[in-house]
């Protein structure tokens, strides 16, 4: 078995596409639109793995989340580019060019070596190898 996907509501359908795409050489599918329940999504493929939906619903409300606090639920998911040379490259372009890095390049004490940013809408990503 495997996650096939995991889906995220968004405010700015078209922002999360091209934030995913840019950074993460996501490829977007068709929109999907069903006007009835004025529900509009774009399944995004990677390289290999799980695909993220993107799905936006103009009454669904903002997370309450607050950001430097964890919740019981799904917290984050982890993106894999290849090496630490890449986590820390992505890291700092995200930096640059304004996005949040919630949790600085090192390697965890479970072997792992990632960084955490936050994308358009607080969703919090790790970069990891």
């Amino acid at each position: 078995m495997k996650i096939e996907h995991l889906a995220i509501w968004v405010s700015d359908l078209k922002k999360m596409r091209t934030f995913y795409e840019s950074y993460f050489s996501a490829k977007a599918g068709e929109l999907y639109h069903n006007p009835t329940k004025q529900f509009h999504s774009y399944f995004l493929s990677f390289e290999s793995g799980s695909r993220l939906e993107l799905m936006h619903r103009p009454d669904i409300p903002d997370n309450l989340n607050d950001l430097k606090k964890q919740y019981i639920g799904l917290i984050h998911f982890a993106i894999s580019v290849g090496s630490k040379e890449k986590v820390d490259t992505l890291t700092e372009q995200l930096r640059q060019n304004g996005f949040p890095i919630i949790g600085e390049p090192r390697t965890t004490g479970d072997g792992y070596y990632e960084s955490v940013v936050l994308d358009p809408e607080n969703n919090r990503i790790e970069i990891t190898v």
